[in-house]
């Protein structure tokens, strides 16, 4: 059975958002902009949201980790939402308080 939201890249950009996404560490998280900042495309936050929305294999593509540019859980989260968003995250450690999470990049 597939997975709703599952399809394998289509396009260069997936791909690389992909790559980028599959990079950020266990405890730390990336904004969208951060993400697209980091393919070339600081202006496509928005179009970096619609690839994770997208994820063909959450657990190697941890989308759970890119949150808003306020460090804000994301409300479009494909897979359960910002409740599920947070308890993916505390698992790996990050703290949230007031939908919000610390720390808010990698380094």
């Amino acid at each position: 059975m597939t997975k709703p939201h599952a399809h394998r890249p289509s396009t260069d950009f997936e791909t690389r958002v992909y790559r980028i996404v599959s990079a950020i560490p266990a405890g730390r998280v990336m904004t969208y902009g951060q993400v697209a900042a980091r393919i070339g495309r600081p202006a496509a936050a928005r179009a970096v949201g619609q690839a994770l929305h997208r994820n063909p294999d959450p657990p190697r593509i941890p989308c759970h980790r890119v949150v808003d540019a306020r460090g804000g859980l994301s409300q479009s989260f494909a897979f359960g939402g910002k409740t599920a968003q947070a308890r993916l995250l505390r698992a790996e450690g990050v703290r949230i308080r007031a939908g919000r999470v610390y720390p808010s990049s990698p380094r």
